[in-house]
């Protein structure tokens, strides 16, 4: 099982590790790396006092870190701290040095040595590596303090900064936990304007989101049941007034048979608008394409049949007159907006491709702005109340293909714009 680590703790962690990480590299690294300058002035604090040296030690000021070998033909002669430097005598020593500065190990111990040859005499300075292990101590010193302070406010800060993180992500948590039922709380207040409160504004809009698509799918309940009932009421009561004998049966036998076909019109409708749903995911229907003046020939034909008394025209002017999708699509589109425009209009249906755009006007009557700008909008009822499902479909499908479709009121007459 995974142990659960709060967002204060995480963070604590990454804290210390950056701080350990500065640590091993100001603490460790940094005064190895450090050791070649260390090295160049330590040769020279050993150069510079071999030109002072003489075979009379005492005469002179020798540093008490620093031991002396002064050779003058077979004299050789050493300061009195050597032994202190180094426990090794003037001739083991001597047998080590092979360069004019250098350093070499005796017993883990780096010691560290400078010559100077004049005509008549040869100087050696030796010391051992504390100068070296005291600059780091030094430098050890120096840093720690400041790096454990440095810790402390920046332990505080993040304190701080991650309970309100925690606080705030707790308060998102309990919208996501409420989106659904009354208890959502959005009057939480993000003062500072982070990435967080974008978050939160976004949980806010899909809150509002959400209750509007419940209202439409209430009203879209409220609509079917409506629609269904209504021809079901009138089956039902034919049904029973041929039984009595009220009505004579070809007659109602005719009305059934209308209402039966209301009926199923619905029933495509909702299954269509589904199928749609279902679809999106899938790329195959937009990579066809179709030419869209078939479609509404085609469709201008059948509606004719219903009125007859319209004028239906069709131009064309535009030399491009594919669209993307299939054949049941485009005709899906067409239909239920001619299916809407008969109804409505008076003597006059136009459709006109041109830029690639399809506009479709029919001369009824003008549309509600408020209608106007949600009559394509799934669930919501369109004009004289009718339920609009056909419109719905319009522009899911359309969308799906990576078209948009408006409405707009003509000084008389309204038209439908597909681009």
């Amino acid at each position: 099982m995974k142990l659960k680590h709060n967002l204060y703790r995480q963070l604590l962690v990454v804290t210390i590790a950056i701080f350990m990480i500065i640590y091993i590299n100001v603490a460790i690294i940094l005064p190895r790396t450090l050791v070649p300058l260390y090295e160049k002035s330590i040769y020279a604090y050993l150069n510079n006092p071999l030109e002072i040296v003489r075979n009379d030690f005492s005469t002179n000021d020798i540093e008490s870190d620093i031991a002396y070998i002064y050779i003058n033909g077979e004299n050789i002669y050493s300061s009195n701290n050597l032994n202190e430097i180094i426990n090794l005598n003037t001739k083991q020593i001597l047998d080590k040095i092979n360069q004019k500065s250098g350093k070499f190990i005796y017993k883990t111990k780096t010691y560290y040595y400078s010559t100077r040859n004049d005509s008549n005499s040869y100087k050696v300075a030796i010391t051992d590596d504390t100068y070296i292990r005291n600059m780091r101590s030094d430098l050890f010193k120096t840093l720690f303090p400041v790096l454990l302070s440095t810790l402390l406010v920046i332990l505080f800060i993040v304190a701080i900064w991650s309970q309100s993180i925690a606080d705030k992500i707790l308060k998102l948590k309990d919208k996501v936990d409420n989106l659904d039922n009354e208890n959502y709380n959005k009057k939480y207040n993000f003062k500072t304007d982070d990435e967080l409160k974008v978050l939160s504004d976004a949980i806010d809009d899909m809150k509002l989101t959400l209750q509007k698509s419940e209202e439409y799918k209430n009203q879209m309940y409220q609509n079917i049941s409506h629609d269904f009932k209504t021809p079901l009421t009138v089956v039902k009561s034919y049904i029973e007034a041929i039984e009595d004998g009220i009505e004579d049966e070809k007659n109602g036998l005719k009305i059934i048979k209308q209402e039966i076909n209301k009926l199923e019109i619905k029933v495509h409708s909702l299954l269509y608008l589904n199928k749609l749903t279902y679809i999106k995911d899938m790329d195959s229907y937009k990579s066809g394409n179709i030419n869209i003046v078939d479609i509404l020939q085609s469709s201008v034909k059948k509606f004719k049949i219903t009125r007859p008394d319209i004028k239906w025209q069709i131009n064309i002017l535009d030399t491009k007159t594919t669209f993307k999708g299939t054949n049941d699509m485009w005709e899906a589109i067409i239909d239920n907006i001619l299916s809407n425009f008969i109804r409505y209009a008076e003597k006059e249906v136009k459709i006109t491709v041109k830029n690639h755009k399809i506009t479709l006007f029919n001369d009824g009557p003008n549309i509600d702005e408020k209608i106007l700008s949600d009559m394509f909008t799934p669930y919501k009822k369109g004009i004289k109340g009718q339920f609009g499902l056909g419109l719905s479909i319009v522009k899911k499908t359309l969308a799906l293909l990576g078209y948009e479709v408006t409405a707009k009121n003509e000084r008389k007459g309204i038209s439908f714009i597909i681009k």
